[in-house]
Formats: structure tokens, sequence, C-alpha cells
């Protein structure tokens, strides 16, 4: 099993910075690709950002150029670096794991929060 905790959120105000971080644990050998999604409140769970070996990473529409998604494979990290942010990314952020096969690997960490003011 693969154990996920985010950490890093908090309220900043618009056109401010935050860095997210998901510490990895457990099987780690078993990931492949890793990804940042966020849910805000009354919408669904949405992609923002994914990494993978051998593959430019992927970003949503709404966050190219202003987010920026890494991983530390020595430390079992993933980093999401987050600039320019807007009210509109408020929302809680959860990381989430995939084997070689693509299906997610261990359960969702508990997210962090992420509040935009304006």
């Amino acid at each position: 099993q693969v154990q996920l905790v985010e950490s890093g959120g908090g309220l900043v105000q618009a056109g401010g910075s935050l860095r997210l971080s998901c510490a990895a644990s457990g099987v780690v050998f078993s990931i492949n690709a890793m990804a940042w999604y966020r849910q805000a409140p009354g919408k669904e769970r949405e992609l923002v950002a994914a990494i993978s070996s051998g593959s430019s990473p992927y970003y949503a529409d709404s966050v190219k150029g202003r987010f920026t998604i890494s991983r530390d494979n020595a430390k079992n990290t993933l980093n999401l670096q987050m600039n320019v942010l807007k009210p509109e990314d408020t929302a809680m952020y959860y990381c989430a794991a995939y084997g070689d096969s693509g299906v997610k690997v261990g359960s969702w960490g508990q997210g962090t929060q992420v509040t935009v003011s304006s």
C-alpha cells in the first residue's frame, strides 16, 4: 500500500504563491506517475497536474503557466509550486499515485486546503 500526506496549504491573497508537498510512504517502488487534484465546495474533483517518468508534465488549462509540478524521487515527495494564485484556485488539494498500469495505488490523503482571497 502507498500512503500519501499532503501539506503546505494556507490562506493567501490573490497574486500570491504557495508550495504544496505530498509525502509518499509504503510501497513507493510501485509508483510510476503522480498527480495533484483539487475539489472546490459543490464541485467535482478535477485533475490539476500530473507527472510521470519519460513524459512531459500535464497541466489543466486553468493552471498552465502558473503552476509547476515536480517530483523528488530520492525523498519520495511530490510538489506543486503555485504562483499568481486566483480566488478560483480555492479548493482542497489532494495528491494521487499511479502504478505502471495506470491504476491508482493507495487511498486519497486528507488533502490540504488552499484559500485565495480577492
